[in-house]
């Protein structure tokens, strides 16, 4: 076994992997207690005033970023919005697009998909929530000389880190819901985004307003969303 703390690869440092060592009981607990807590994770719609501190929201944020990425480019940035002006701004612009979307956009069959879920054009979240997390993707980089630079696998790598940010903001006591206005452009002008980022998700984040009420779902079962090749 190699005990040093680092060897090369291909010239490259690579640190030895620290693992966590857990019985197959507490494993076995453990995925059990986090399935458990992770199944009463839901969309809110209602949220309340209450404030998050900005440290919370760079702990998650920090907890996101720890997603893989296509050859570890990290193509993503998230912009946390509590500024009220701001937060006001996304919203008129938001449902300017859900409107043209509920009125236009939409088939009927998808209209029908959504009645129980009991949404609409309005989107108060966005201004009620003490913060917006805007997730951009970023289609390339630029080097120093201002020469563009590929990333890879840029939807893949921002899809996790966007589902790690929802496992955190879960974990930690608060809500949200994945929002996306489409098409989403306004999100870059308003917060200026760079020509090499795309807007990718919104998520409002807060606590939920007491009482809050949200649709009586169920999810499918294991067995219709999983096979096992034993």
């Amino acid at each position: 076994m190699n005990t040093k703390d680092h060897i090369l690869i291909n010239g490259f440092k690579h640190i030895k992997f620290e693992q966590f060592e857990f019985s197959p009981q507490d494993i076995l607990l453990k995925s059990e207690s986090f399935y458990q807590k992770m199944n009463m994770r839901r969309s809110v719609r209602e949220f309340s005033s209450k404030p998050v501190s900005k440290t919370i929201i760079r702990n998650l944020i920090k907890t996101a970023s720890t997603a893989p990425s296509g050859a570890h480019k990290q193509p993503w940035t998230f912009c946390a919005i509590s500024n009220p002006e701001i937060k006001s701004k996304i919203r008129k612009a938001a449902e300017i697009e859900e409107k043209e979307s509920y009125e236009s956009r939409m088939s009927d069959s998808w209209l029908k998909d959504l009645a129980h879920l009991g949404t609409d054009i309005n989107k108060p979240f966005l201004e009620i929530a003490p913060w917006l997390i805007g997730i951009f993707k970023k289609a390339f980089e630029y080097n120093e000389k201002g020469k563009k630079i590929n990333n890879y696998y840029v939807n893949e790598s921002v899809g996790l880190a966007s589902g790690m940010l929802i496992t955190a903001i879960h974990n930690a006591g608060l809500v949200t819901l994945t929002h996306t206005p489409s098409p989403m452009q306004f999100l870059s002008k308003i917060l200026n985004r760079p020509d090499n980022e795309r807007p990718f998700l919104l998520l409002p984040i807060g606590y939920a307003k007491d009482p809050t009420y949200v649709p009586d779902l169920k999810r499918k079962n294991i067995n219709k969303i999983a096979e096992f090749y034993e």
